[in-house]
């Protein structure tokens, strides 16, 4: 597959006046990768997609082409809940930003509405719902309108994994407003799904800037389901005691449950789902997204467009429904570039959940045989003996080398011929007549009476009794999942029960080689102690880190924002490894621009010089 492309950047006064922006108002010395091509393209009045992973610096593609151009920037996006963080921190760099939705009073609204009308507006932020209404529109024919950003743009496709029908009708944009460039941004959509929002948001003739998928800072772990709630204890108290991060369920009921028992295990957690009141959702959320060491436990509804950059882990104690939602929500993880770790826990029955809210769903049958397709590439992930972050790129196009940052690359599981084993499984569903579920079926093979029901049903007497003796049984729970996963056998979600596909079938009578991972009892290891998004031990001074979380603390409770909005804990590290003296120094450090530096820059200078 080809490796991501590099762009040239062009030299012109546009792109000059782009870089002066970036360095004062950002405090960011330079652009990365495509972010300048992507910027001089749209501020020149073109049309673009782009595709850049979480964290990668999407939003600095619409918002300074937005103030190099005339007019007011309009951002569509799909969540109102976090419009006003999103404002708040322009506003923070001097951004006039303003967001119009259901949330706020009609004064608020009135005012951003003249201040639009006006041209007093960098940047709106909008839901598509409230674009849409004609009285908006109308509003737009009157405003000067330096472009649309379409953020989120995997929800425009039908084929991606979070199909808004709303975002299927900003085609009208490019109707109603031709001269108006267009940019649709999104980090996770596969070469599908990208043909699709190009062609839903009629960008045939932009230009397309894929940057790739790879978050290098994130550790990706997947391990077999065995006590869910004893491996996600351990796997927080080990490595994420003292941090913020998702822990993703599949139900609600479960969600509520796990909340409630890791609050019993001394830990600050919030239940998020659908089923809560708009008021509670509400208030979980802030406090999240406001307050440290805050765990969020939540169904899918909860982390579209959350852009708190310090979570500093994802955990899914059930697997998600295809690659480019586990892609999305552990991308919530690690925003900072910072080291982050994903873990996601599965098992045979959250399979067979998944292909029955495929099955029971009232999609085409076409869109069915999708959703199984990547369901199945998800499967194969969680099944793979190799590199994890391989398998995942090359889900999307895109390609790496093995990582040395997941768990099959620090500790690689073995493999074995398991094709006699899989004959033996598969003959013990067949001969039982494919109505009895894991455990039933290994206790026929290991040859044992304990269940009543063998005796009763005369299985003692077939051939598949006792024949597979030469595994334990976690190794006969190993070999069923995998023939799940490789969808040889169906799981019937309302008993349990294991039948034969017709690829199971095919592979009994056509006894073809199959190899399968062995099991293995394996702890969950730490990432690799020499990170290169740290600096080495010894190198800061905990306690004045410690100092400086505190000054940003106060400073965000006083404004009544996030404390990353402030400075984010990339910032916080670089002042405690490189100790600037002056406010001169100190705009050299990473995310500090003219704005903070006159806000800020004095407190955290002040409290370098009281511990030197």
């Amino acid at each position: 597959m080809p490796m991501p492309q590099v762009y040239p950047e062009p030299a012109s006064p546009l792109t000059e006046q782009a870089l002066q922006i970036l360095q004062k108002t950002y405090g960011f010395e330079a652009f990365r990768g495509a972010q300048n091509d992507i910027i001089h393209h749209l501020a020149s009045g073109n049309h673009a997609f782009v595709l850049m992973p979480t964290g990668g610096g999407k939003s600095l593609c619409y918002q300074i082409p937005a103030l190099l151009r005339d007019g007011t920037g309009i951002v569509i996006s799909p969540l109102i809940a976090l419009m006003q963080n999103q404002v708040n921190a322009l506003q923070q760099l001097g951004i006039r930003a303003a967001a119009i939705n259901s949330n706020l009073s009609g004064a608020d609204i009135s005012a951003a509405k003249t201040a639009l009308r006006q041209g007093l507006l960098d940047l709106l932020y909008v839901a598509p719902e409230r674009l849409l209404m004609d009285d908006f529109l109308a509003l737009l024919d009157e405003a000067p309108v330096a472009l649309f950003a379409i953020d989120e743009a995997h929800c425009v496709s039908q084929w991606g994994h979070d199909f808004r029908p709303h975002y299927k009708q900003l085609s009208l944009l490019a109707e109603r407003y031709p001269a108006v460039p267009r940019i649709a941004l999104t980090a996770t959509a596969d070469a599908p799904t990208r043909r699709d929002i190009i062609d839903c948001l009629k960008l045939e003739d932009g230009r397309s800037f894929i940057a790739g998928f790879d978050r290098p800072n994130i550790h990706y772990t997947i391990v077999p389901k065995n006590n869910a709630r004893a491996q996600v204890l351990d796997f927080i108290k080990e490595k994420h005691a003292n941090d913020s991060g998702i822990v993703y369920c599949l139900s609600r009921k479960m969600t509520e449950e796990t909340a409630a028992w890791l609050r019993n295990e001394g830990f600050a957690a919030l239940p998020y789902h659908a089923g809560l009141d708009a008021e509670t959702r509400a208030r979980h959320q802030e406090r999240f997204l406001k307050e440290e060491k805050i765990i969020m436990v939540a169904t899918i509804a909860f982390g579209m467009g959350i852009d708190k950059p310090d979570v500093r882990f994802v955990a899914h104690m059930t697997i998600p429904k295809n690659i480019e939602a586990y892609y999305q929500e552990t991308g919530r993880a690690g925003r900072d570039g910072l080291p982050a770790n994903a873990l996601m826990i599965y098992g045979t029955q959250d399979a067979a959940m998944q292909r029955n809210f495929i099955d029971v769903s009232t999609a085409p049958e076409a869109q069915k045989r999708i959703e199984h397709q990547k369901l199945n590439a998800l499967l194969g992930l969680c099944e793979t003996a190799s590199c994890r972050r391989q398998a995942i790129l090359e889900y999307f196009g895109d390609a790496c080398t093995p990582c040395g940052n997941c768990d099959t690359c620090q500790t690689p599981p073995q493999t074995f011929d398991g094709t006699i084993a899989a004959q033996k499984a598969l003959s013990a569903v067949y001969r039982t007549d494919q109505r009895f579920g894991t455990s039933y079926l290994i206790s026929i093979l290991l040859g044992e009476r304990d269940d009543e029901r063998i005796l009763r049903f005369r299985h003692d007497q077939t051939s598949t009794f006792g024949i597979g003796t030469e595994f334990s049984k976690p190794e006969w729970k190993s070999v069923f999942r995998q023939l799940v996963t490789l969808n040889f056998l169906a799981v019937n979600v309302d008993h349990g029960g294991l039948s034969l596909t017709p690829r199971g079938k095919a592979f009994l009578k056509d006894k073809e080689t199959l190899n399968l991972r062995r099991h293995e009892t394996r702890r969950m290891k730490k990432p690799r102690e020499a990170s290169p998004f740290l600096p080495k031990d010894g190198d800061i001074d905990q306690a004045l880190l410690d100092a400086f979380k505190t000054a940003r603390r106060e400073l965000a409770q006083a404004q009544n924002v996030p404390p990353y909005i402030i400075f984010h804990d990339k910032t916080l590290l670089d002042i405690a490894t490189a100790k600037p003296q002056t406010l001169e120094q100190m705009a050299h450090i990473h995310g500090v621009g003219e704005r903070k530096l006159a806000k800020y820059g004095k407190a955290f200078l002040d409290i370098l010089r009281e511990r030197s």
